[in-house]
């Protein structure tokens, strides 16, 4: 009887305890607030806030609060204060802000430490940064990227020819699946090199899956959490780390070989190479952890977002037959395809209807929704009484701005031909700049950015392009693509992780072309 008091007690203790928290933080939502802040958006639960809706539709609950709010406004994420800047004026505020007013380091670095590695991306300061993009950027010239090409439609050609989901002349498979499994063979043949590429055994696309749990949200607050995916993530980074650092010392070995005359092989110019020959402006050469960490982040970031965007690509291809039939006349009248033909790096310019459907897709569906900056100083935004204290996290959405009517007529309509009349965007010269590893363009004030902008531009943009249109314009000239049911329809987002995907269930139907009735 006694157990059965204290029990009720404490369950009476602690829902009168919600309640009182749940009315006392609604009274100090009602509260005057002062001019330079922005507007709160309400919430019920303290701590918890915004998190549900945020987190169940991140982009409808970003247009909502503009409805209702405005372009800027503030929202709870368990107990951290998001402030939102929406449109292109917000994505320039943002993404071109002084680094010494916003932090993208504060924000990632907790999150992408025990993926990637330390003393590299997040890990740095934002100088060595620079310099590391810039190391990397032997991969992404013009030079690799023509090279590339080849290899790119090998991968896939092998795949569709030797996975036993691609056997016979029709079938069904899992879009998501097949899709990590293509581009994960395409990043690491063409951005590490065949010697990697030979790495990719069951095991190790099991470690790095593994790994790529650590993109969990709730690691964005507690990375150090004892959870299980957190457990078999740090035990596969362990691994991946050793695996490449096996590759590295062997290479010094082979070097050292060379130099004493007792071995005559050259050594293949890839990124492990490259990155050994590197050295920082302080004339500290990269240390060979550093090498194994950054093969660990090019993998990843060349592989994660060019899976979700291949599969979302596959997924709207599906749904439009016609579209799929477009792609492949495109190929017959502008290459003079016959069925035979490689792919070179020469034809994807003369392929205007691939490359829309990419950036159509990659309007829509945007890899990353949301894109933050820890605020160092209170900032002003122009044109306002805002000031942006330092107790807040800046947050910009460029797909908010894709889904604008303003910029973009029927928004949520799939439709490449939108793209037809030309770029949305003409960047010029006062739009370039070099952070430290190479002239780009800051782009902050295009309603288009599906690689982000300013100094955390994402350098990897050609080599997604080259890789997605490779990708798709292969499936096309040997698959018919349609949905299950044969009908049009609007595949479902997950956001599980912190890349927006497809559902992992998402099946399509594909259909063998006779290359003899071209």
């Amino acid at each position: 009887m006694i157990d059965y008091t204290f029990a009720c007690r404490l369950l009476a203790y602690t829902i009168c305890t919600i309640f009182v928290s749940i009315f006392i933080n609604v009274l100090w939502q009602q509260l005057p607030r002062r001019k330079s802040e922005p507007p709160m958006v309400f919430h019920w639960l303290p701590f918890i806030g915004n998190a549900i809706s945020y987190g169940t539709e991140p982009s409808d609950f970003y247009i909502a609060c503009r409805k209702k709010y405005g372009d800027i406004f503030t929202f709870i994420l368990l107990g951290k204060k998001l402030t939102v800047y929406l449109g292109t004026d917000g994505n320039e505020f943002i993404l071109n802000g002084k680094l010494q007013d916003v932090n993208a380091e504060e924000i990632y670095g907790p999150l992408t430490t025990p993926v990637f590695g330390s003393d590299i991306i997040y890990d740095c300061p934002n100088a060595k940064l620079m310099e590391q993009k810039k190391f990397v950027k032997f991969g992404l010239t013009q030079k690799a990227l023509e090279s590339y090409v080849p290899l790119i439609e090998g991968e896939v050609l092998d795949y569709i020819t030797s996975t036993p989901a691609f056997s016979g002349t029709r079938g069904t498979i899992n879009v998501s699946a097949a899709m990590a499994e293509i581009t994960i063979f395409t990043a690491s043949r063409t951005l590490q090199g065949v010697e990697v590429r030979k790495k990719l055994t069951a095991e190790f696309a099991e470690l790095y899956h593994d790994l790529d749990l650590g993109f969990q949200p709730i690691n964005f607050l507690m990375p150090w959490a004892p959870l299980p995916q957190n457990r078999k993530r740090d035990a596969a980074h362990a691994k991946m780390k050793s695996i490449y650092m096996d590759l590295i010392n062997g290479r010094r070995k082979h070097t050292n070989e060379k130099k004493t005359g007792t071995t005559g092989d050259e050594d293949e110019s890839d990124m492990i190479k490259n990155l050994m020959d590197c050295v920082y402006k302080n004339g500290q050469q990269l240390p060979d952890e550093e090498i194994a960490c950054m093969m660990i982040t090019m993998l990843m970031a060349g592989q994660h977002s060019s899976s979700s965007s291949s599969a979302w690509i596959m997924l709207r291809l599906a749904s439009r037959p016609d579209i799929v039939e477009e792609l492949y006349q495109e190929q017959v009248h502008n290459l003079n395809y016959n069925g035979s033909q490689p792919l070179q790096y020469s034809d994807l310019d003369k392929l205007p209807l691939l490359e829309h459907v990419v950036k159509e897709t990659l309007r829509i569906h945007s890899s990353i929704h949301s894109l933050m900056r820890k605020v160092m100083n209170p900032m002003r935004v122009p044109n306002s009484e805002y000031i942006i204290t330092p107790d807040k996290v800046l947050v910009a959405s460029p797909i908010v701005t894709h889904l604008s009517e303003e910029y973009f007529p029927d928004p949520m309509v799939w439709d490449p031909h939108r793209w037809d009349r030309g770029e949305v965007e003409k960047e010029t010269e006062a739009d370039m700049v070099d952070y430290g590893y190479g002239i780009t363009s800051k782009g902050t004030r295009s309603p288009y950015l599906p690689f982000g902008a300013g100094r955390h531009r994402c350098i990897g943009e050609k080599f997604a392009y080259v890789n997605l249109i490779t990708i798709i314009s292969t499936m096309v000239r040997h698959l018919k693509l349609s949905t299950l049911d044969g009908k049009e329809w609007v595949p479902k987002t997950d956001y599980t992780s912190l890349f927006s995907r497809p559902v992992q269930s998402s099946q399509i139907r594909w259909e063998k072309r006779d290359s003899k009735a071209i």
